[in-house]
C-alpha cells in the first residue's frame, strides 16, 4: 500500500489514540509516539503499529501518534483507518473476531 497524502484517525479522548500518517521519500517507517504511559507500554504500542502497517504492505511513511491509554485493538484500528485514508483507498476487508 502506498501512502499518498496525510491522514488522521482517532481522537484525543481518554482510552483513544490519534494517529497521523504522511508520505515519506525515505524507505522505512518513521514513528513518533507521545504517551503518558510510554515507559510501561511504549514498545508494545509501537509493535502493534508496525505490525498493522506491515499487514497492509506499507514500507514508507511518517507516522506520529498521541496515545491516551488506548488498548491494542484500538491502536490497530486507528492505524489501519489512517493508512487506508492516506492511501486514498476504500477497498478494506472487514474482519469479525469471535
Amino acid at each position: 500500500m502506498q501512502i499518498r497524502t496525510s491522514a488522521l484517525a482517532g481522537t484525543m479522548e481518554s482510552s483513544d489514540i490519534m494517529v497521523r500518517i504522511e508520505p515519506s521519500d525515505a524507505e522505512g517507517i518513521e514513528l513518533a509516539l507521545e504517551s503518558s504511559v510510554i515507559q510501561q507500554y511504549g514498545k508494545q504500542i509501537e509493535k502493534v503499529m508496525r505490525q498493522a502497517l506491515s499487514e497492509l504492505g506499507v514500507t514508507s511513511a511518517r507516522v506520529s501518534a498521541v496515545d491516551k491509554g488506548a488498548l491494542d485493538c484500538t491502536v490497530r484500528a486507528r492505524v489501519l483507518c489512517a493508512a487506508y485514508r492516506a492511501a486514498e483507498r476504500d477497498d478494506f476487508t472487514w474482519e469479525v473476531g469471535v
